[in-house]
């Protein structure tokens, strides 16, 4: 029997857990439940599953390293599916008086922690998560009573309280961001000389979490044969290490572009880590600085990878608990159409959509601009509904949590907010894939051609969704320019692309 509990969910994976340092090792224990249920709450990709489950077993052994009392729960254990319920069971049997927990990354799961706390009549402590590096009172100190935020403001107040990239109170390189930089695509060529992603072979432990997968969840999307994701904190120090030795240097100038066939370029591939929390924001941009001044790696690179963990990042956990729970209900547009049935599958003739689905399911990975400009391109484009485009995403990519996943879709991805922290919404034609990709070369439609045989639906649609917004489009700034635009068509091809648009909407399992 133990007076205090402290419950480690599934991504607060550090010894620096606050909840920890709230125990006496020689009475209080910790807790680490597997729910099935979880893994259900949205269709899991079966990569997103097994890292989990290896990356919570293998901190489970490291807690007992280091001396701490474990209650684990596995998967399979003969209890109900639900958090719920095996948390409620574990509060009755350990006579705890309080719960201690970090401050969880999901606004359902707060909730879940709160009930179940009161039913048991055990007290509940939350504790801020010393993660970030700024707290949840500090964003809405920030945030104050503005009725939109914008992250690039957020971005320089952070740079400002933690002076990184800041030289005598300016900017490092005399500007606060080097985007224009980093957004080239690669040419008819095509990239070279790219490194090789770190691959962490499977253990013991992560292969019998494979295997359980595969036999207990059958069904669910994706594959297992490639999975080699850091699941330890060692694993991530050198999925850390080999990034900022190989790859940060290069990786500003192309992260935007895509390539058939290259799954990783030069992209970081520590969200996952970050996420679980096996790594600190802070090592890692220390990681890159030290680099930058050691190597002279170039300013737009660095500075491009620190704003994506400094600025957005800390921004987008901040939003989200800022407009938590409307967030998740959000529906700006009114779009109610299903999910394509081949965004389980990949099989489009849509090849950017192909490329991107296909890598999705076989990694559990797709960079930021395949999350954006492809597959939420579409969906948005398409009139998706956000919820189901939200849990799509929340279950197929490795590192989504609920806190980094809903934001980033609902509201940059899909404008589900209408706004409240995007300045408009992220649509694009065909064209801008072809700029920024080979994926058009080996694809059934003309990303030229709005309308008739052959024409992109994505352009198509474009083009339809401006139409159907103009009056929106026309008033921002940001957006007018595609307005004007769509007043130079013809009237006759803008009756065109009404119609085909009719009917790529009414049969999109068809593309």
């Amino acid at each position: 029997m133990a007076d205090r509990l402290a419950l480690v969910l599934g991504d607060q994976l550090t010894l620096s857990n606050p909840a920890l340092a709230r125990l006496d090792r020689g009475v209080d224990r910790v807790l680490m439940i597997e729910a099935p249920g979880e893994a259900t709450l949205v269709w899991s990709h079966k990569a997103r599953i097994a890292l989990f489950l290896a990356a919570m077993r293998h901190f489970a052994a490291a807690l007992v390293a280091v001396g701490h009392s474990l209650d684990y729960i596995r998967i399979d254990a003969d209890q109900p599916a639900g958090m719920a319920e095996r948390l409620a069971l574990a509060l009755r049997e350990s006579g705890a008086d309080t719960l201690h927990v970090c401050e969880p990354g999901e606004w359902r799961v707060l909730a879940l922690l709160q009930d179940c706390c009161a039913a048991a009549g055990v007290a509940l402590e939350v504790l801020p998560d010393p993660h970030f590096l700024i707290t949840l009172d500090g964003f809405r100190r920030w945030a104050g009573s503005s009725r939109s935020l914008r992250m690039e403001f957020f971005y320089r107040h952070m740079r400002r309280t933690t002076g990184i990239l800041m030289e005598a109170g300016e900017p490092a390189g005399g500007q606060w961001n080097f985007d224009a930089d980093n957004r080239a695509g690669f040419g008819a060529k095509g990239p070279v000389d790219i490194p090789r992603a770190p691959h962490f072979e499977p253990d013991a432990i992560t292969r019998e979490v494979i295997a359980l997968v595969e036999k207990r969840f059958p069904d669910h999307p994706g594959e297992l044969a490639s999975f080699g994701w850091p699941v330890t904190r060692d694993d991530a120090l050198r999925a850390l290490e080999a990034f900022v030795g190989e790859r940060l240097g290069a990786f500003g100038r192309h992260q935007d572009a895509m390539w058939a066939g290259e799954a990783f370029l030069w992209h970081a591939l520590l969200s996952s880590s970050l996420n679980l929390k096996l790594l600190d924001p802070r090592e890692v941009i220390a990681a890159a600085l030290a680099a930058y001044r050691s190597r002279a790696l170039p300013l737009a690179s660095v500075e491009g990878f620190v704003r994506q963990i400094l600025g957005w990042r800390e921004f987008i956990r901040g939003v989200y608990w800022h407009y938590m729970p409307q967030l998740a209900a959000d529906n700006h547009f009114g779009h109610t159409r299903a999910l394509p049935k081949w965004f389980w599958t990949g099989d489009t003739h849509l090849n950017c959509l192909r490329e991107t689905i296909g890598q999705t399911l076989r990694h559990g990975y797709a960079h930021h601009i395949q999350r954006l400009m492809v597959t939420g391109n579409f969906a948005l484009l398409a009139g998706l509904r956000p919820q189901a485009v939200c849990d799509w995403y929340l279950a197929v990519y490795i590192d989504a949590v609920e806190w980094v996943e809903l934001p980033n879709t609902a509201g940059m991805a899909l404008f589900a907010d209408g706004g409240r922290f995007t300045s408009k919404p992220y649509v694009a034609s065909g064209a801008y894939i072809r700029r920024m990709s080979n994926y058009c070369k080996q694809c059934r439609y003309d990303p030229a051609t709005r309308t008739g045989p052959g024409a992109c639906p994505i352009t198509l649609l474009y083009w339809y969704f401006i139409d159907q917004h103009a009056k929106t489009f026309a008033a921002n700034p940001r957006t007018s320019l595609m307005a004007r635009n769509l007043e130079r068509l013809p009237v006759a091809e803008l009756a065109a692309i009404r119609v085909g648009a009719a009917r790529v909407l009414d049969n999109l399992d068809a593309l």
